[in-house]
């Protein structure tokens, strides 16, 4: 059966995907409320004898909001907002922000800042960099150490496609940028960059 924070979760990015697709927000419909259920002392928040019509009841939602999602998608695909690869759904809304704001307004819509891991999630990043043809910020930053970089959450990094001779700031570009090429340079934060988030 299906939990209801994984239902919520699934609810939100439906959600999510509507309010990119309009480009305004959206008024949010009411969502079950399994917490007084689960107070209650119910199992999952439903009553032990109706577990198999919660069940169905549920599937039919998911089914719905599957339907639903693949609809939205298909919506900011044909505007060549989002790209996907590895799992990961990448979207911009074209605008540009230095380093810091676009961290912050990628984690306001529930995403991250794009950090490719494979040579795919770099061309799927790539598609929208070169659909903007500007350059992007990427969720990558150097550590303590000059020269080395790493994720924003402070992993390794396991994949790398940095420009020839790149990185050399040497502790002073502390950002990485992807050019239309693909390829990836340290930089200083405060420029605008394009603003692409990962899903």
């Amino acid at each position: 059966m299906l939990s209801p924070q994984l239902f919520h979760k699934i609810f939100g990015l439906a959600v999510l995907l509507t309010h990119y697709v309009q480009g305004n927000p959206v008024a949010i419909p009411s969502v079950p409320d399994f917490t007084r259920l689960r107070e209650a002392g119910l199992d999952e928040g439903f009553p032990p004898d109706s577990s198999s019509l919660a069940d169905r009841e549920m599937e039919d939602v998911i089914l719905q909001l599957d339907h639903r999602i693949s609809r939205l998608e298909g919506a900011l695909r044909l505007e060549e907002k989002i790209t996907t690869s590895g799992g990961k759904i990448f979207a911009t809304n074209g605008k540009k922000a230095d380093f810091h704001t676009a961290v912050q307004k990628c984690k306001e819509a529930g995403g991250s800042l794009a950090a490719p891991g494979t040579e795919g999630e770099n061309t799927a990043v790539l598609y929208l960099v070169r659909r903007y043809n500007t350059y992007a910020y990427l969720g990558i930053k150097e550590s303590l150490i000059p020269g080395k970089f790493r994720s924003l959450g402070g992993a390794e990094l396991s994949y790398t496609h940095w420009h020839v001779r790149e990185p050399s700031g040497k502790g002073e570009e502390e950002c990485v940028e992807m050019y239309t090429d693909g390829t990836w340079n340290d930089k200083k934060c405060n420029q605008n960059r394009l603003i692409v988030c990962q899903f």
